[in-house]
């Protein structure tokens, strides 16, 4: 007797330890930041406390009928507790309306009966229960009540996201400023009626130095979601959690697509297509995949962690999972791009899309890091790399549409003639991606790299110097490839004339636009002043050709040689007469079919005119000036104003004729 009543005092001491022991670790288990691992041992020691307490309870003799009292009181209360939270549960269940649109107070008066039911079940689980005991049944009613509750979450869980969806509006956004942990302070940086286009095209976002991102989920249920997500995956339904989540979004990345006009085209669809429609279509890519990558994904990576940021692994597998059928589709619209027709007229646009994807890189490294969804990167690079030789492949088949693009025909009116004019604004753009050519051109080794056009221009030490300095690029040196393929092709071309003075005004012509169009653009850069000098000097040689072409058998005829009576130094009246003659008919003929020529450009038009003007108003002024005392009036059919104005109807490319009329 005494040995019991000594024992007492000892039992009710473990009780009232146990008891404070078991308090402080439901205190704890409240605590939000906890991680995974810190709950699963409060609940272990939970369960251990719980063991220690009944152990306790049958260490004294005669304790049977008062451990019976108890037990048969622990059974109650837990019976108690179950159908407490077995009511808050079904209640819900009978109730057409979603918790988290009623109340807060609902919403978290749900989350903690779930809480509840979730912890009840892991301790049953921790024991080894007898099948069919007491203990056995409640584990079976608790496990029950847990698995109505997170489906209910899951359908919370959805409904939460699928109703605070934001839509998608590329022309008008705020954005967060990532800086300084968005996270945390939820700040948003508005950017007024800047199109989304002028803030990729920012530098600190088109380096991906900066994160800019917008909210595609109503902030104020975030936290919401955060503890569905929480208490879904801690009761071991991650993973209905998880498709959830990533079958919504998927919806949502798809409607961002159509909002940017992105199709889901096959490879087969893609190469079927038209040029025109074609080539929208890539403006379109263009224009997504800056969009997609550094605003949407970054948004959407942003979204998954702050959903489930506790659980990193998670978080990156739900994005990965949800965007990659996006991504994928716009990196196959650059494969179907990078497997066509190496057609001349694409390749602009193909390295605008080498260059936006290369630029994509580190965002996309950023977006996939380590082995989360690799093949991601995978397919990005080999894309990339499979536009590059597209580009490169096109750029060389370009070369050789200029060298075999041949006529049988002479071009009328010896005018700039559209090869020239096509392959000139063609490179001129294409000076705009040099650096890009460069790399792709770097490895590729021509077999001719000489020029084959016809050089006669002197070459001065300035000239080697800058034809050395500029040419150390690739794309130098194939610039200078495709325009001395031009030259030559020009240099064939006005063989085609009959005329020598349409030909050389041809050849000056088109190699003056060719000049103008290097001095006026970045070409300069990449050739050298010496090639514009060089080429400067090759136009002028063909402007005096012309000159000579046309001009000296015609002022032969004022000269005073052959106009003498034989025998004497007089001046034969009729002889002079015939000579006038002829060259009056000589001037109508060249007036007639020079009025029909062209020169485009109106500098040079004027320039010619003047220097033609000065030649042959000169020698005809002196001519008759100083043989007008042998010349009736009646004879000059033209003076040396009619002349000078009947010159500046040349080049026109409109053919006239004077008629053979006399002067009034």
């Amino acid at each position: 007797m005494g040995e019991c009543q000594a024992s007492t005092p000892i039992l009710e001491g473990e009780a009232k330890l146990i008891a404070a022991a078991q308090n402080i670790v439901k205190a704890l288990e409240n605590y939000k930041n906890l991680s995974n691992d810190a709950r699963k041992i409060l609940t272990d020691l939970s369960i251990q406390l719980s063991t220690v307490a009944r152990a306790s309870e049958t260490k004294t003799e005669g304790e049977d009928v008062e451990g019976e009292g108890d037990e048969e009181k622990g059974v109650s209360e837990v019976e108690e507790q179950l159908n407490k939270l077995q009511d808050k549960v079904m209640k819900w269940e009978e109730n057409q309306s979603m918790i988290w649109d009623c109340s807060p107070d609902d919403a978290n008066e749900y989350l903690r009966a779930v809480d509840e039911a979730r912890k009840l079940t892991e301790r049953f689980e921790s024991l080894n229960l007898a099948k069919d005991s007491e203990e056995d049944r409640f584990l079976q009613r608790a496990h029950d009540i847990l698995q109505i509750a997170m489906v209910r979450l899951e359908e919370e869980f959805k409904h939460l996201l699928v109703q605070n969806w934001q839509p998608f509006e590329p022309e008008h956004m705020s954005f967060h400023s990532n800086e300084d942990d968005p996270v945390d302070d939820g700040s948003i940086v508005s950017f007024g009626d800047e199109s989304v286009e002028e803030i990729i095209q920012r530098d600190s976002i088109s380096k991906g130095s900066d994160e800019y991102i917008i909210e595609l989920v109503h902030p104020d249920v975030i936290p919401d979601l955060k503890s569905i997500a929480s208490l879904m995956f801690v009761s071991n339904y991650g993973r209905e959690c998880s498709q959830t989540y990533v079958s919504i979004r998927k919806d949502a990345l798809d409607d961002c697509l159509f909002i940017l006009e992105v199709e889901k085209l096959s490879i087969e669809d893609v190469l079927k297509m038209e040029w025109n429609t074609l080539n929208s279509k890539i403006r379109r890519w263009i224009r997504a995949m800056k969009i997609f990558v550094r605003v949407y994904l970054a948004s959407e990576k942003w979204l998954s962690d702050r959903i489930f940021g506790e659980l990193e692994s998670v978080s990156l597998a739900c994005f990965a999972e949800s965007s990659k059928a996006s991504i994928l589709q716009l990196l196959n619209f650059g494969e179907a791009i990078a497997i066509g027709p190496h057609q001349p007229e694409k390749l602009i646009r193909i390295l605008d899309m080498y260059e936006v994807l290369s630029d994509l890189l580190i965002d996309i490294d950023a977006l996939y890091p380590g082995d989360t969804e690799s093949c991601v990167r995978m397919e990005c690079r080999e894309v990339l790399r499979r536009l590059g030789d597209c580009a490169k492949a096109t750029f060389l088949e370009f070369e050789n549409a200029v060298a075999t693009n041949i006529s049988a025909n002479a071009f009328p009116g010896g005018g700039i003639h559209h090869l020239t004019r096509y392959v000139m604004n063609y490179i001129k753009t294409l000076a705009d991606y040099g650096n890009t050519l460069d790399v792709l051109l770097e490895d590729h080794e021509k077999e001719d790299q000489v020029s084959t056009s016809p050089d006669m221009s002197p070459v001065s030490e300035d000239d080697n110097t800058s034809s050395k300095s500029s040419s150390a690029s690739p794309v130098a040196l194939h610039f200078r490839s495709i325009l001395s393929i031009l030259e030559c092709n020009l240099e064939d071309r006005s063989k085609l004339y009959k005329d020598d003075s349409l030909r050389h005004l041809f050849l000056m012509n088109n190699i003056h636009y060719m000049a103008e169009k290097v001095k006026s653009s970045k070409l300069r850069n990449v050739l050298g002043d010496g090639w514009v000098r060089k080429h400067n000097w090759k136009f002028q040689q063909n402007a005096m050709n012309y000159e000579r072409a046309t001009w000296i058998s015609i002022l032969s005829l004022l000269r005073d040689e052959g106009i003498q009576n034989p025998g004497s130094n007089s001046i034969s009246k009729t002889l002079l007469k015939e000579r006038l003659q002829s060259f009056y008919l000589a001037f109508e003929e060249v007036y007639k079919n020079q009025t029909g020529w062209c020169i485009p450009d109106n500098q040079l038009r004027e320039d010619l005119r003047i220097s033609t003007s000065l030649k042959v108003i000169l020698a005809y002024r002196t001519f008759v000036g100083r043989h007008i005392t042998y010349i009736s009036e009646k004879h000059i059919k033209y003076t040396a104003d009619d002349l000078e104005n009947y010159l500046l109807d040349f080049f026109e490319g409109s053919p006239r004729s004077l008629h053979g009329s006399h002067r009034k």
